[in-house]
């Protein structure tokens, strides 16, 4: 049932001052549509806010958006890790893989691009099962809701101006009925009476197909549920992809710690860079858990003369402390002592020590320790 669009209009506009009656929903499909409005202002916002976390460049997303729209394959990226590890090799090749620095940039720059391997394989399986199927309800379900929805307030004008037009109808009748003018009684009631059954006949019709209309909307939008558990679905698949993410990332990085101990880190000074600083040979850590505080640089007229012996070491009569383990400390070579976290040792020095150096004792066991590990006690 189609009326001009003035009788909408009036309709409407009378609604929103209270001058006509509106035809209101039933409470339990206005909850349903509450409850679907709540679940595609938050989808939207998961599914951007999604959408950052997987690609924070503003102007990839934009690329990958157009691809989609287009209905084109979005080309590979290369990631950042991937990128790094790439340009690492590459600075491997001009500063000699022979070198310490070199092979270690191999080593490092190959684990970098293992990561990044692993970021793709993440970024993938997310979208396809995570953001795919917010995407798939917002795109597809939700236009169809929002169709239905327009659809029924367009039936509920009609129900509304065909009760207008009835209750004006009636009202005439009644008017004419009270005043009648014996003249024109016959003809004018008769054309009344036909006015109103005509409209009580429009009424009827347009109750049908708001009832109709409204029912279509009821079932779309209690499919909401099943969207719920779909979605709820998804985010265990999504959690599960980070988890198994996070936990590969953490694997390459312990076996990149033990990779990095084997390699001699006892660099060869050249003569023509005396005087120069260079980072501390035993650089390599592990800490699982936190950052460990960065070693301080030593000058090479501070090495530690080769010529000392651990075991041949024995602590002075006096001036041996107490010192409480920071972080755990894997030992480089058979001179140090492996440090354990929150453990207590006897520490003290050794004339010509490098003051970046103490040596520890726990028990038996002895060896050369770094001091940035060590809180020293009183």
């Amino acid at each position: 049932m189609k009326f001009p669009l003035i009788f909408y209009l009036n309709s409407f506009t009378e609604e929103k001052l209270g001058q006509a009656e509106k035809t209101e929903l039933d409470a339990h499909l206005e909850n349903l549509i509450a409850r679907g409005d709540c679940t595609k202002n938050w989808t939207e916002k998961i599914f951007r806010q999604t959408e950052v976390l997987l690609q924070p460049n503003p102007s990839a997303r934009i690329e990958e958006f157009f691809y989609e729209k287009l209905d084109r394959k979005i080309p590979s990226r290369t990631t950042n890790g991937e990128l790094l590890g790439q340009y690492m090799l590459d600075a491997a090749k001009d500063f000699g893989p022979g070198t310490p620095y070199g092979s270690t940039l191999i080593t490092v720059g190959e684990y970098q691009k293992r990561l990044g391997g692993a970021e793709r394989e993440f970024l993938q399986t997310s979208a396809i099962s995570f953001l795919t199927p917010l995407r798939n309800f917002l795109e597809g379900d939700w236009r169809t809701i929002s169709k239905e929805r327009r659809l029924l307030e367009n039936r509920r004008l009609d129900l509304d101006v065909c009760k207008a037009r009835l209750k004006k109808a009636k009202l005439a009748e009644a008017k004419a009925a009270a005043a009648p003018d014996f003249q024109e009684t016959r003809p004018r009631n008769y054309v009344l009476s036909a006015s109103a059954s005509a409209a009580e006949h429009e009424l009827r019709v347009a109750q049908t197909e708001f009832d109709r209309q409204a029912e279509v909307t009821r079932l779309l939008l209690e499919g909401i549920s099943s969207t719920h558990v779909n979605h709820l679905r998804c985010l265990h698949e999504f959690v599960e992809a980070q988890a198994a993410y996070y936990a590969q990332c953490h694997k390459l990085m312990q076996e990149l710690q033990k990779d990095l101990s084997r390699i001699p880190n006892a660099f060869v000074i050249n003569p023509s860079t005396s005087g120069m600083s260079v980072c501390s040979p035993h650089s390599v850590t592990s800490l699982p858990g936190a950052s460990s505080p960065s070693r301080s640089l030593v000058s090479t007229n501070t090495l530690e003369p080769e010529t000392l012996k651990i075991e041949e070491v024995k602590p002075p009569a006096t001036g041996t402390r107490k010192a409480k383990v920071l972080y755990d400390y894997h030992a480089a070579d058979t001179s140090e002592l492996s440090l354990f976290s929150d453990e207590l040792i006897t520490v003290y020095t050794m004339p010509g020590m490098d003051p970046d150096w103490l040596i520890g004792e726990r028990g038996n066991e002895k060896g050369k320790v770094p001091v940035t590990y060590l809180e020293l006690l009183s």
